[in-house]
């Protein structure tokens, strides 16, 4: 054993390849097959239409003059409702273009060379040895593994020894990720670049589904899903998960059938002949993947996605990590919002674009939309006159819910409630971020934990609890008062949200409460030599539903919505 001068353990980990008891990000992975999209895209062909009308129900009611009561209250509304059907349009229109590519030859000029970057700051070295091990067996091309260093660990270099990677360590730390790829960048010369994340553990086949498409000389970069293999150990990381899948899953396929794709960070390969010409990963930006992405379709180059996990990772396993993680990339979207209004997009891909980025801005709307009763039940004032509870959901709900269950189906049931309560409890995540960006506060890029702090975290909530907070001193307020059919619909709205707030604070109150940390044994319902053989492949695609719940149900069973 090694112990640094902090005392702390720095001993390598045990050879992944030797162990007994399998990286869960190892493991195979139960994806959904060509048949199901397919299912999915038939089902939108109906909902998108069904919901374009409801929406158009629900808006001609809401927008008549008779409708105004408190003319800021209802202006506030009205704003936040169209911001959210601009967003809702964006995402069926999305949805709508979602296709799935078949897999292709390698490229007919043979086995290319491609150097895999695997950049690493602070990570656990049984986080990061898997990955290493992983991409030293990557097939499909004349691959070299470089281990990028941003901290100096002696360790690092010799876990890197280990398995025959390149160890790189740079002397400045500018830039923070980007510097370091572009560190490594300089130093390496394959024509072919891949990146992986050091808790993304590639699967042998990843040059192989990808690097066909490079056969296209237009094409920069080809995309792969993440995918967390932790996602069932804890209720945070399944949300977080499921919140992934949505993007990874529908969202995706239609950025791709649309020509949007963008970078995601991790599990790509890149051309280097684009990533020249673009400078390199920009290192001003909190997303630097989102920026070079803008760059190069700026300059015309193509993006590809491949519908096929192909590495898995690790998801936050605590709400400060969750939050974290958000907040970056909340702040480095929304910043790039100048760039991509003055830049040369296509319409088509600007506006793809431009919905990616104002998505950070629905946070905004989610306060208005749970402070509206509270101030109803305090002040007497409310945006809607002439209308009833019974009218207004008469004509909203129908309009909400089959949105709902649009968005379930595009996510092909992988999108459940605690993501939507997790989404919803983090409104002022999007909030803070806005008013960052618009100031021109500066960030710094932060690594998200690969481990879950163990005990609650209150102080990661607060705003959330600030709001359960209100709303239940208005619910107690406003029955104290006197009930009334006003009251009463107010404070039923009220505790809907605080029952929403809560489902998706709930992880931070009790605290991490892991199934396993990231190595489980093998299944025993799998047989090894099914393992064996999944492992090779990555991926087993035989069930449309992925993996178990804490429950031990499969995991979007019973559909989801947002």
């Amino acid at each position: 054993m090694t112990v640094d001068d902090s005392g702390s353990d720095r001993s390598l980990p045990a050879d992944p390849a030797m162990s007994d008891v399998p990286d869960l990000r190892t493991l195979p992975v139960v994806a959904r097959t060509a048949e199901d999209w397919r299912t999915v895209d038939r089902r939108l062909r109906v909902l998108v239409p069904l919901s374009v009308l409801l929406s158009l129900w629900y808006f001609v009611w809401l927008l008549r003059p008779e409708r105004v009561g408190n003319p800021v209250l209802y202006g506030l509304l009205v704003a936040a409702e169209v911001f959210n059907l601009f967003q809702a349009i964006g995402f069926w229109w999305t949805c709508w273009h979602g296709r799935d590519r078949p897999d292709v030859p390698l490229p007919a000029a043979g086995m290319p060379d491609v150097d895999v970057l695997i950049p690493v700051y602070n990570e656990p070295l049984d986080v990061v040895g898997p990955t290493v091990a992983a991409a030293t067996r990557i097939r499909g091309g004349q691959v070299a593994v470089h281990l990028l260093d941003d901290a100096g660990r002696p360790e690092l270099e010799e876990l890197a020894a280990r398995y025959g990677a390149r160890y790189i360590h740079r002397p400045e730390h500018t830039g923070a990720k980007a510097g370091n790829l572009n560190y490594a960048l300089d130093r390496t010369t394959a024509p072919f670049v891949a990146v992986f994340d050091c808790d993304h553990v590639p699967a042998p086949g990843f040059l192989e589904g990808t690097m066909g498409w490079m056969d296209d000389a237009e094409v920069a970069f080809v995309q792969t899903p993440q995918h967390y293999a932790n996602d069932h150990v804890d209720r945070l990381t399944a949300a977080a998960s499921s919140q992934q899948a949505l993007f990874f899953g529908g969202i995706a396929r239609g950025k791709d059938g649309l020509g949007a794709m963008f970078c995601c960070g991790t599990n790509f390969v890149f051309r280097r002949a684009a990533l020249d010409e673009a400078g390199g990963f920009p290192e001003h930006s909190l997303t630097e993947d989102f920026e070079l992405s803008l760059r190069l379709h700026e300059r015309g180059w193509r993006s590809v996605y491949v519908n096929k996990v192909l590495a898995q990772g690790l998801g936050p396993e605590d709400m400060r990590s969750y939050v974290s993680q958000q907040q970056r990339w909340a702040r480095g979207c929304l910043s790039a919002i100048p760039a991509i209004i003055t830049s040369d997009l296509p319409a088509r891909l600007r506006m793809q674009y431009l919905f990616s980025s104002l998505f950070f801005l629905s946070g905004w709307t989610f306060a208005l939309y749970m402070t509206i009763p509270a101030v109803r039940i305090f002040t007497g004032a409310q945006p809607l006159a002439s209308a009833t509870a019974a009218q207004f959901l008469l004509h909203f709900a129908p309009y909400f819910g089959v949105s709902l269950v649009a968005v379930a189906v595009a996510g092909a049931g992988a999108y459940t409630f605690d993501a939507f309560a997790l989404l919803i409890a983090n409104f002022w995540i999007q909030i803070v971020a806005t008013v960052f960006v618009v100031f021109r506060r500066t960030g710094t890029f932060v690594v998200t934990a690969k481990r879950g702090a163990t005990g609650p975290q209150p102080g990661a909530v607060i705003p959330a609890l600030a709001m359960i907070l209100l709303l239940v001193t208005a619910s107690f307020y406003g029955l104290s008062q006197g009930l009334t059919a006003a009251i009463a619909n107010n404070v039923a709205f009220a505790l809907l949200h605080v029952t929403v707030l809560t489902i998706g604070i709930w992880s931070a109150l009790v605290g991490y409460r892991p199934v396993a940390r990231h190595q489980l044994p093998v299944p025993q319902e799998v047989p090894s030599i099914e393992v064996e053989a999944a492992v090779e492949t990555g991926v087993v695609d035989t069930d449309p539903v992925r993996g178990r719940d804490e429950d031990g149900q499969p995991a979007g069973a019973g559909g989801g919505v947002r």
